[in-house]
Protein backbone atom coordinates (compact mmCIF):
# COMPACT_ATOMS: atom_id res chain seq x y z
CA UNK A 1 0.00 0.00 0.00
CA UNK A 2 1.10 3.37 -0.62
CA UNK A 3 1.78 5.99 1.41
CA UNK A 4 -1.38 8.08 2.85
CA UNK A 5 -2.10 11.17 1.06
CA UNK A 6 -4.50 14.13 1.38
CA UNK A 7 -6.21 15.62 -1.59
CA UNK A 8 -8.93 18.46 -1.21
CA UNK A 9 -11.78 16.81 -3.04
CA UNK A 10 -15.10 19.46 -2.93
CA UNK A 11 -16.01 22.40 -0.83
CA UNK A 12 -19.51 22.24 0.30
CA UNK A 13 -20.64 23.19 3.69
CA UNK A 14 -17.05 22.30 4.92
CA UNK A 15 -14.01 21.74 2.95
CA UNK A 16 -13.89 17.76 2.57
CA UNK A 17 -10.80 15.80 2.14
CA UNK A 18 -10.12 12.08 1.41
CA UNK A 19 -7.94 10.13 2.75
CA UNK A 20 -5.78 8.03 0.65
CA UNK A 21 -4.81 5.19 0.43
CA UNK A 22 -8.13 4.66 0.58
CA UNK A 23 -7.88 0.68 1.44
CA UNK A 24 -6.23 1.60 4.72
CA UNK A 25 -7.95 2.90 7.69
CA UNK A 26 -6.41 5.24 10.05
CA UNK A 27 -6.38 4.58 13.58
CA UNK A 28 -8.57 6.10 15.97
CA UNK A 29 -9.64 6.15 19.87
CA UNK A 30 -13.10 6.01 21.38
CA UNK A 31 -12.97 8.97 23.78
CA UNK A 32 -16.57 9.03 24.92
CA UNK A 33 -19.33 6.37 24.86
CA UNK A 34 -22.73 7.76 25.18
CA UNK A 35 -25.92 5.29 25.37
CA UNK A 36 -28.74 6.78 23.45
CA UNK A 37 -31.28 3.79 23.91
CA UNK A 38 -30.62 0.23 24.49
CA UNK A 39 -29.34 -0.19 20.94
CA UNK A 40 -28.05 3.36 19.91
CA UNK A 41 -24.80 4.96 21.09
CA UNK A 42 -22.70 7.71 20.08
CA UNK A 43 -18.88 7.26 19.81
CA UNK A 44 -16.88 10.33 19.79
CA UNK A 45 -13.66 9.00 17.97
CA UNK A 46 -10.73 11.20 18.14
CA UNK A 47 -7.98 10.02 15.65
CA UNK A 48 -4.57 9.03 16.49
CA UNK A 49 -2.58 11.24 14.10
CA UNK A 50 -2.15 14.46 15.09
CA UNK A 51 -1.44 15.96 11.19
CA UNK A 52 -4.44 13.65 10.09
CA UNK A 53 -6.37 14.92 12.65
CA UNK A 54 -6.32 18.34 11.38
CA UNK A 55 -6.85 17.50 8.67
CA UNK A 56 -10.08 15.51 8.04
CA UNK A 57 -12.94 17.50 7.11
CA UNK A 58 -15.97 16.35 5.65
CA UNK A 59 -19.00 18.16 4.13
CA UNK A 60 -22.35 17.24 5.29
CA UNK A 61 -24.10 14.07 4.79
CA UNK A 62 -20.86 11.67 3.84
CA UNK A 63 -20.01 8.62 5.69
CA UNK A 64 -17.55 7.03 7.09
CA UNK A 65 -15.91 3.38 6.55
CA UNK A 66 -15.28 2.23 10.26
CA UNK A 67 -13.57 -0.59 11.22
CA UNK A 68 -13.64 -3.15 13.81
CA UNK A 69 -10.26 -4.75 13.99
CA UNK A 70 -11.00 -8.46 13.33
CA UNK A 71 -14.39 -8.62 12.58
CA UNK A 72 -15.29 -6.56 9.40
CA UNK A 73 -15.80 -2.55 8.46
CA UNK A 74 -19.60 -1.24 7.94
CA UNK A 75 -20.68 2.76 6.96
CA UNK A 76 -21.56 4.69 9.33
CA UNK A 77 -23.19 8.47 8.75
CA UNK A 78 -20.47 11.24 10.01
CA UNK A 79 -23.44 12.79 12.39
CA UNK A 80 -21.30 16.03 13.43
CA UNK A 81 -17.86 17.17 14.73
CA UNK A 82 -17.01 18.20 18.24
CA UNK A 83 -13.40 20.01 18.34
CA UNK A 84 -10.60 17.53 17.65
CA UNK A 85 -13.20 14.58 18.11
CA UNK A 86 -15.89 13.11 15.27
CA UNK A 87 -19.40 11.65 16.51
CA UNK A 88 -20.74 8.68 14.52
CA UNK A 89 -23.81 7.59 16.10
CA UNK A 90 -24.43 3.44 15.73
CA UNK A 91 -26.96 1.45 15.87
CA UNK A 92 -26.48 -2.28 16.81
CA UNK A 93 -28.38 -4.64 14.53
CA UNK A 94 -25.78 -6.79 13.24
CA UNK A 95 -22.73 -8.66 13.67
CA UNK A 96 -20.55 -5.81 13.14
CA UNK A 97 -22.33 -3.08 15.02
CA UNK A 98 -23.04 -5.47 18.01
CA UNK A 99 -19.54 -6.62 18.76
CA UNK A 100 -19.10 -2.59 18.27
CA UNK A 101 -21.66 -1.97 21.27
CA UNK A 102 -19.03 -3.56 23.21
CA UNK A 103 -16.02 -1.41 23.06
CA UNK A 104 -14.99 0.66 25.69
CA UNK A 105 -13.81 4.21 26.28
CA UNK A 106 -10.16 4.09 25.05
CA UNK A 107 -10.27 1.49 22.62
CA UNK A 108 -9.38 1.47 19.40
CA UNK A 109 -11.16 0.91 15.72
CA UNK A 110 -10.35 2.14 11.91
CA UNK A 111 -11.68 4.43 10.01
CA UNK A 112 -11.99 5.15 5.98
CA UNK A 113 -13.28 8.48 4.62
CA UNK A 114 -15.08 10.97 3.80
CA UNK A 115 -16.94 9.59 1.32
CA UNK A 116 -20.09 9.63 -0.72
CA UNK A 117 -21.89 12.86 -2.05
CA UNK A 118 -23.49 15.54 0.67
CA UNK A 119 -26.31 17.58 1.34
CA UNK A 120 -26.23 20.27 -1.08
CA UNK A 121 -25.51 23.50 1.70
CA UNK A 122 -24.30 25.94 -0.89
CA UNK A 123 -27.07 24.78 -3.56
CA UNK A 124 -29.52 25.89 -0.88
CA UNK A 125 -28.62 28.99 0.10
CA UNK A 126 -31.45 31.95 0.79
CA UNK A 127 -34.30 28.91 -0.13
CA UNK A 128 -36.06 27.82 2.62
CA UNK A 129 -34.89 24.41 3.85
CA UNK A 130 -36.85 21.18 5.33
CA UNK A 131 -35.07 18.80 6.94
CA UNK A 132 -37.74 15.36 7.32
CA UNK A 133 -36.11 12.58 9.59
CA UNK A 134 -37.67 9.22 10.47
CA UNK A 135 -36.28 6.66 13.52
CA UNK A 136 -32.47 6.69 12.73
CA UNK A 137 -32.54 9.10 9.85
CA UNK A 138 -32.22 11.97 11.94
CA UNK A 139 -27.87 10.92 12.33
CA UNK A 140 -27.24 11.57 8.54
CA UNK A 141 -29.23 14.91 8.58
CA UNK A 142 -27.54 16.61 12.34
CA UNK A 143 -24.39 18.09 10.77
CA UNK A 144 -27.01 20.22 8.20
CA UNK A 145 -29.06 21.01 10.90
CA UNK A 146 -25.92 22.04 12.47
CA UNK A 147 -24.72 23.95 9.73
CA UNK A 148 -28.04 25.89 8.59
CA UNK A 149 -28.37 27.34 11.95
CA UNK A 150 -24.85 28.73 12.47
CA UNK A 151 -25.31 30.39 8.96
CA UNK A 152 -28.51 31.11 9.88
CA UNK A 153 -28.87 33.86 7.99
CA UNK A 154 -27.64 32.36 4.71
CA UNK A 155 -31.23 30.27 4.49
CA UNK A 156 -34.94 30.81 4.76
CA UNK A 157 -37.06 29.01 7.17
CA UNK A 158 -36.00 26.30 8.41
CA UNK A 159 -38.44 22.97 9.47
CA UNK A 160 -37.24 20.49 11.21
CA UNK A 161 -40.03 17.10 11.33
CA UNK A 162 -38.77 13.97 12.78
CA UNK A 163 -41.02 10.91 13.35
CA UNK A 164 -40.11 7.76 15.64
CA UNK A 165 -42.61 5.26 17.05
CA UNK A 166 -42.71 5.70 20.18
CA UNK A 167 -41.16 9.07 21.87
CA UNK A 168 -38.59 7.00 24.14
CA UNK A 169 -37.18 6.11 20.20
CA UNK A 170 -36.56 9.80 20.09
CA UNK A 171 -32.74 10.86 20.32
CA UNK A 172 -31.63 14.22 21.23
CA UNK A 173 -34.98 15.49 22.49
CA UNK A 174 -33.48 18.45 24.12
CA UNK A 175 -31.42 19.38 20.88
CA UNK A 176 -35.08 19.83 18.98
CA UNK A 177 -36.17 22.32 21.60
CA UNK A 178 -33.35 24.28 21.62
CA UNK A 179 -33.55 24.42 17.87
CA UNK A 180 -37.12 25.76 18.31
CA UNK A 181 -36.10 28.77 19.67
CA UNK A 182 -34.07 29.52 16.75
CA UNK A 183 -35.47 32.62 14.81
CA UNK A 184 -38.17 31.23 11.79
CA UNK A 185 -37.16 27.72 12.62
CA UNK A 186 -40.10 25.17 12.96
CA UNK A 187 -39.86 22.15 15.07
CA UNK A 188 -42.59 19.30 14.47
CA UNK A 189 -42.46 15.65 16.12
CA UNK A 190 -44.59 12.87 15.60
CA UNK A 191 -44.81 9.50 17.41
CA UNK A 192 -47.00 7.02 15.41
CA UNK A 193 -47.69 4.75 18.65
CA UNK A 194 -47.74 5.87 21.63
CA UNK A 195 -50.92 6.22 23.29
CA UNK A 196 -50.22 9.18 25.50
CA UNK A 197 -50.80 13.03 24.15
CA UNK A 198 -47.24 14.40 24.51
CA UNK A 199 -46.71 18.79 24.57
CA UNK A 200 -45.22 19.69 20.97
CA UNK A 201 -45.53 16.54 19.85
CA UNK A 202 -48.33 14.78 16.82
CA UNK A 203 -49.37 11.23 16.67
CA UNK A 204 -49.24 9.48 13.49
CA UNK A 205 -46.60 9.38 10.95
CA UNK A 206 -44.99 12.50 8.86
CA UNK A 207 -48.16 13.10 7.07
CA UNK A 208 -49.46 14.35 10.16
CA UNK A 209 -47.06 17.31 10.34
CA UNK A 210 -47.30 18.43 6.71
CA UNK A 211 -49.90 20.59 7.48
CA UNK A 212 -48.66 22.65 9.95
CA UNK A 213 -45.15 23.06 8.13
CA UNK A 214 -45.05 26.28 7.05
CA UNK A 215 -42.50 26.83 4.04
CA UNK A 216 -41.98 28.23 0.16
CA UNK A 217 -42.85 25.28 -2.13
CA UNK A 218 -41.65 27.12 -5.09
CA UNK A 219 -38.08 27.97 -3.04
CA UNK A 220 -37.16 25.02 -0.83
CA UNK A 221 -34.57 22.25 -0.19
CA UNK A 222 -35.86 19.09 1.51
CA UNK A 223 -33.38 16.74 2.84
CA UNK A 224 -35.00 13.61 3.79
CA UNK A 225 -33.71 10.48 5.70
CA UNK A 226 -35.29 7.50 7.36
CA UNK A 227 -36.67 3.79 6.15
CA UNK A 228 -37.19 3.91 2.48
CA UNK A 229 -41.08 3.45 2.30
CA UNK A 230 -41.18 6.69 4.40
CA UNK A 231 -39.23 8.68 2.26
CA UNK A 232 -40.99 6.88 -0.97
CA UNK A 233 -44.25 8.23 0.50
CA UNK A 234 -42.53 11.46 2.23
CA UNK A 235 -41.58 12.39 -1.68
CA UNK A 236 -44.74 11.84 -3.17
CA UNK A 237 -46.89 14.11 -0.77
CA UNK A 238 -44.46 16.91 -1.72
CA UNK A 239 -44.92 16.26 -5.28
CA UNK A 240 -48.71 16.64 -4.49
CA UNK A 241 -47.93 19.91 -2.72
CA UNK A 242 -46.09 21.31 -5.76
CA UNK A 243 -42.23 20.73 -4.53
CA UNK A 244 -40.76 19.88 -7.50
CA UNK A 245 -38.45 16.81 -7.99
CA UNK A 246 -35.29 18.51 -8.48
CA UNK A 247 -35.64 20.07 -5.03
CA UNK A 248 -36.20 17.30 -2.97
CA UNK A 249 -33.03 15.31 -1.94
CA UNK A 250 -32.85 11.44 -0.21
CA UNK A 251 -30.18 9.95 1.69
CA UNK A 252 -30.07 6.22 1.01
CA UNK A 253 -28.78 3.59 3.17
CA UNK A 254 -27.37 0.36 0.95
CA UNK A 255 -25.09 -2.25 1.82
CA UNK A 256 -21.92 -0.53 1.25
CA UNK A 257 -18.62 -2.98 1.51
CA UNK A 258 -16.19 -0.76 -0.03
CA UNK A 259 -17.09 2.78 -0.38
CA UNK A 260 -15.10 3.29 -3.53
CA UNK A 261 -17.49 1.89 -6.61
CA UNK A 262 -15.68 -0.90 -6.92
CA UNK A 263 -17.33 -4.31 -5.32
CA UNK A 264 -20.94 -3.31 -6.20
CA UNK A 265 -22.83 -4.02 -3.64
CA UNK A 266 -24.71 -0.85 -3.36
CA UNK A 267 -24.94 -0.68 -7.26
CA UNK A 268 -28.38 0.93 -8.19
CA UNK A 269 -28.76 0.89 -11.89
CA UNK A 270 -25.80 2.64 -13.76
CA UNK A 271 -25.32 4.55 -10.06
CA UNK A 272 -23.71 3.31 -7.03
CA UNK A 273 -24.52 4.53 -3.59
CA UNK A 274 -21.59 4.89 -1.77
CA UNK A 275 -19.93 6.92 -4.90
CA UNK A 276 -22.99 8.99 -6.46
CA UNK A 277 -24.71 9.14 -3.28
CA UNK A 278 -25.47 8.25 -0.54
CA UNK A 279 -27.47 11.81 -1.02
CA UNK A 280 -29.74 11.81 -4.55
CA UNK A 281 -32.87 14.14 -5.65
CA UNK A 282 -35.69 12.68 -5.98
CA UNK A 283 -35.44 13.19 -9.59
CA UNK A 284 -32.42 11.29 -10.13
CA UNK A 285 -33.71 8.19 -8.37
CA UNK A 286 -37.31 8.05 -8.65
CA UNK A 287 -37.20 4.85 -10.94
CA UNK A 288 -35.44 2.95 -8.95
CA UNK A 289 -36.96 4.13 -5.64
CA UNK A 290 -40.81 3.32 -6.89
CA UNK A 291 -39.54 -0.10 -8.20
CA UNK A 292 -41.02 -3.04 -6.15
CA UNK A 293 -38.11 -4.35 -3.87
CA UNK A 294 -35.72 -1.69 -3.66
Amino acid sequence: MGTIELEEAAVGCNASKIIRNDYVPIAATIVERIEETPNIFTWKLRIDDPKLRGDFTFKCGQFNMVYLFGVGEVAISIMGRDGDYLLHTIQAVGRVTNAMSNLAVGQRVGLRGPYGVGWPMNEAKSRDLVFITGGLGCAPVASAIHEAIAHREEYGRIVIMQTVLHRNDMLWEPQYDEWRKVRATQVLLASDRDKTAWPNWKKGRVAALFSEAKFDIKHCAVMCCGPHPMMTGTSRALLNMGVREEDIYLSLERNMQCALGHCGHCQMDEAFVCKDGPVFTYQRIKDVLERRGF
